[in-house]
């Protein structure tokens, strides 16, 4: 009986590394691919392209902009590559509709969407005020993860 147990020690050990060392190499390796930045000439309409290179699907848990602030509007962008994304705060005007504006909650990002090149998503986000931080919280393979994108105002001369 002691060797059995030795065994299941060993295997339960074995275990246990192999899932520290997947946790630690998929948050060293963050699946989330941010590519174009688009703003509207107030910064109050941001787009924020992001892809998923991961091997599985990517789910965005929230959005805040600036110093952790609940924006205005959250919208995602199901749109290709030759069409793009349009920056707009009026997701339900006829102009925008052919960008295939969802809910964040509605989307499921597929893995390999950040080479892909027929279907891209763009982060839509409005805010009262000019937006220079977006902070993006998103879900893969059960870990959670943040990530901040920057934009920077343009200084008129």
């Amino acid at each position: 009986m002691g060797k059995l147990k030795k065994k299941l020690w060993i295997f339960v050990l074995l275990i246990a590394i192999f899932m520290g060392g997947f946790y630690f190499f998929v948050k060293g390796n963050p699946p989330l691919d941010v590519g174009t930045l688009a703003s509207s000439n107030d910064h109050k309409s941001v787009v924020v392209g992001i892809g998923n290179k991961g091997f599985g699907e990517v789910k965005i848990l929230g959005v805040s902009v600036n110093n952790d602030e609940k924006p205005s509007k959250t919208k995602v962008q199901v749109s290709n590559a030759l069409q793009g994304f349009i920056v707009t705060d009026d997701y339900d005007n006829k102009e925008s509709i052919p960008y295939g504006f969802q809910n964040i909650g509605d989307i499921g990002m597929k893995a390999g969407t950040s080479t892909k090149n027929d279907e891209i998503y763009g982060l839509s986000v409005s805010h009262h005020e000019a937006i220079n931080r977006v902070n993006i919280k998103y879900s893969y393979l059960g870990i959670t993860f943040d990530e901040m994108v920057f934009f920077k105002a343009e200084v008129n001369r």
